[in-house]
């Protein structure tokens, strides 16, 4: 089914890409959320005409997140597991982990904008992209350490 891109997506496409994708994804997932629309004539001119509001929207929505990019890049948190002798983790950090430590810090993220690149499993200091805007990631630190 082909779809007219309403914002951005991380792994679909850019907002007012035309997209193919499976029927069952558009139905159940981008339309009810008005992430897309379909991609007929009348939504096509629709989409053309609105093309300007929406790259205002697009264009304030980058500036807060660059704006909340530069707070939040040197930010260091700190998370406490349990490990073994052989500094591996029993379990791992997960994003929700690192989404309460940030919220400690003052900074409200959501954990699906947390990049942690397959998971961190070892005690020690991990580098962790937040995706906070299509075009704007900012990088934290997390640091593991053993609990007490």
């Amino acid at each position: 089914m082909k779809v007219i891109l309403l914002s951005d997506l991380r792994h679909t496409g850019k907002r007012g890409d035309i997209v193919q994708v499976r029927p069952g994804f558009a139905r159940n997932y981008l339309l009810p959320k008005r992430l897309a629309a379909a991609a007929t004539a009348g939504n096509l001119r629709w989409f053309d005409d609105q093309r300007e509001q929406f790259d205002a929207v697009h264009a304030a929505e980058r500036t807060a997140a660059s704006e909340v990019a530069a707070q939040i890049d040197s930010v260091k948190v700190t998370i406490a597991k349990r490990a073994s002798e052989s500094q591996t983790l029993y379990g791992s950090v997960t994003p929700a982990e690192v989404v309460e430590a940030l919220k400690l810090k003052g900074f409200t993220v959501d954990r699906k904008h947390l990049d942690l690149a397959g998971g961190i499993k070892t005690l020690g200091s991990h580098e962790v992209r937040v995706h906070l805007h299509a075009e704007v990631v900012a990088q934290i630190t997390v640091d593991v350490v053993p609990e007490a």
